[in-house]
């Protein structure tokens, strides 16, 4: 596999194909090659993988700003990591952020932040237990009404991760092997017990209130198959967890970690304060 920086508009044409592979349905969502070739000219990055002569992965970002005390700071905005459906869990999208990381910190940038569905448990792996990514903002709605085929049917709800890619924390999770031991604390306490229907697991009827200072919030451990097959379920789900981290945002937690069980499979947030 070759990572490198995308500048023609004939690789901006394959990053155009690559989208349409991943996020099928919406031809709208599409970033014309003008845009992307903005991007480039202009601090941004769009990095390609290639397997060959294959365009197998893309990442897209442009530069930003977040707000601090002592006033305005730049940030790398990550708009879009996308990998072809037959290359995923084979660590492109891992190799393609590392490569974002390397670019940004020649930029003297510290902080990266991208958002994504706090339900896909595939993202959170990556986003929070592989690459040290945190959490303390949930955004509504944050797209509107979504078309394609992955969004369809439901809110947009997003959480925004924070990236730091100098801390020790960062660092660490990137480091680290994961195995089925590392991946799941058995002795960290569930914040609630989810129940079954019909092989998938449905939430509580009703968000117990956080009284200790680290816990497991537990989530489906595959949303898109369980929205396939149970669109009101994908729902609750939707309107609960949203519930869940707006109330323990609130209250000061924030996301530090993800684990997944492969027995079951099973996966869990890890929230603390």
């Amino acid at each position: 596999m070759n990572i490198h920086i995308l500048h023609s508009p004939e690789e901006m044409e394959q990053v155009q194909a690559l989208q349409r592979l991943v996020w099928p349905g919406s031809e709208a969502d599409v970033i014309p090659v003008h845009v992307l070739l903005t991007f480039v000219h202009n601090g941004g990055l769009v990095l390609g993988a290639y397997d060959g002569q294959n365009l197998i992965g893309i990442s897209v970002g442009f530069p930003g700003l977040y707000s601090t005390p002592d006033g305005l700071r730049p940030k790398h905005c990550s708009h879009e990591l996308g990998v072809d459906p037959h290359w995923r869990d084979s660590g492109v999208g891992f190799a393609l952020k590392q490569a974002q990381r390397q670019y940004v910190l020649a930029q003297n940038i510290n902080l990266i932040t991208w958002t994504y569905d706090p339900l896909l448990s595939r993202n959170a792996r990556l986003n929070i237990a592989r690459l040290g990514a945190t959490c303390n903002t949930y955004l509504r709605e944050l797209y509107g009404e979504m078309r394609d085929g992955l969004n369809t049917g439901l809110a947009s709800d997003r959480f925004q991760v924070d990236w730091w890619i100098r801390s020790p924390h960062v660092l660490e999770k990137m480091e680290e092997i994961l195995t089925a031991e590392k991946v799941h604390a058995a002795e960290l306490a569930p914040l609630y017990r989810v129940l079954v229907k019909e092989n998938f697991i449905r939430p509580p009827a009703s968000l117990p209130a956080p009284s200790v200072s680290r816990f497991e919030a537990e989530i489906p451990a595959d949303f898109p198959a369980l929205k396939a097959a149970d669109l009101s379920l994908a729902r609750d789900w939707r309107f609960f967890t949203r519930e869940l981290f707006e109330t323990c945002f609130r209250a000061g937690y924030s996301v530090t970690d993800f684990h997944y069980n492969p027995a079951g499979p099973r996966s869990f947030y890890v929230l603390e304060k």
